[in-house]
Order: structure tokens, then C-alpha cells, then sequence
């Protein structure tokens, strides 16, 4: 999957429209999951970056994902525009 169909986030799939957040005029966007930014804003603005990689995996833990699957994903966090000026 390529980087620009993963929430620029937490790196979901976007590759359903229920899963897409919503800019502040309610329409879907492309960057961020539903979980991740709604309204235009995100729905943890003060999320650090570590924060974020707890949450993945997780969620990932919760979901009895692989740890090689959950490795690869926390690999990928630095690489998402939402961590990449950090």
C-alpha cells in the first residue's frame, strides 16, 4: 500500500470513505482517518508523537495483530506528514 492512501496520522488504510475524517465543511479528505481528524481539526491536537505510537500499538495488540505487523507500522509513523516535521 502506498504512503498516500495511509492516514497521514496513525497510518490507517484509507481505502474505505468510512474511514475518512471530515475537513470543517464536512466533506471527506483523503490525508486523515475518521479517528484522527474530524471538522477540519484533529481530534487530539496535543497528541505527541510518542502518544501516537502507543495508540498504534495498542490498538494493534487489541486487534491480535503480529508484532512483526505492528513493528512495521510503527516503522512507517516517522515517515506520515503529521510526524515528519518532528
Amino acid at each position: 500500500m502506498q504512503l498516500d492512501t495511509l492516514c497521514q496520522s496513525c497510518g490507517i488504510p484509507l481505502d474505505n470513505e468510512q474511514l475518512k475524517g471530515t475537513k470543517l465543511n464536512g466533506l471527506k479528505t483523503d490525508e486523515y482517518c475518521k479517528y484522527c481528524y474530524q471538522a477540519g481539526e484533529f481530534t487530539q491536537p496535543n497528541m505527541t508523537f510518542s502518544d501516537m505510537k502507543e495508540t498504534v500499538e495498542t490498538q494493534m495488540k487489541k486487534l491480535k495483530l503480529s508484532e512483526h505487523t505492528i513493528q512495521k507500522a510503527l516503522d512507517l509513523l516517522p515517515y506520515l506528514s503529521r510526524w515528519k516535521a518532528i
